[in-house]
């Protein structure tokens, strides 16, 4: 079996955009059987939410859709983050540039990348933060998380 594909995808905060992409992820994978094949983890740039669970409209968002993200936890990306996973996804161009600006060096920073870009998500590229939204954002976020695991999905068959 090929070594596993280490994938971490960070947002502001790792309470909202992040912890649904883990989760939808998760979920996909599963269900495609390519769950071995993925270590999956998601964190955010900011220490604001370290320890906590996702935002509530997060995890209603994610259950409407039988995708159970209670259980995660808030965390911090650090530069340990580039040692351990080969992709660093990241929400939108300020999270890649907060990851960037953390690397070792230029081969970590190359590691990098916007989650939707990475995944070839036609005409788009950033995630929109919906945290000061409602519930509508966030379901406009889950649809674009959607679009981004059907991209993990074609680069893994």
């Amino acid at each position: 079996m090929p070594e596993k594909l280490r994938l971490l995808i960070v947002c502001l905060g790792n309470i909202c955009r992040s912890p649904m992409a883990e989760g939808i992820l998760r979920a996909r994978l599963l269900s495609e059987g390519l769950a071995e094949r993925v270590e999956l983890d998601s964190a955010g740039t900011g220490d604001w939410h370290v320890g906590c669970e996702p935002d509530r409209r997060a995890i209603e968002t994610a259950a409407e859709r039988g995708v159970d993200i209670a259980g995660l936890r808030g965390r911090q990306f650090t530069p340990e983050d580039f040692e351990r996973f080969d992709w660093i996804l990241c929400a939108d161009r300020q999270n890649l540039r907060d990851v960037r600006a953390l690397a070792p060096d230029d081969a970590a920073r190359e590691r990098g990348a916007l989650l939707l870009e990475w995944t070839g998500v036609p005409d788009a590229s950033e995630i929109p933060d919906p945290y000061t939204g409602g519930p509508e954002h966030f379901q406009e976020v889950w649809n674009m998380l959607e679009q981004a695991a059907d991209g993990v999905v074609r680069r893994l068959r």
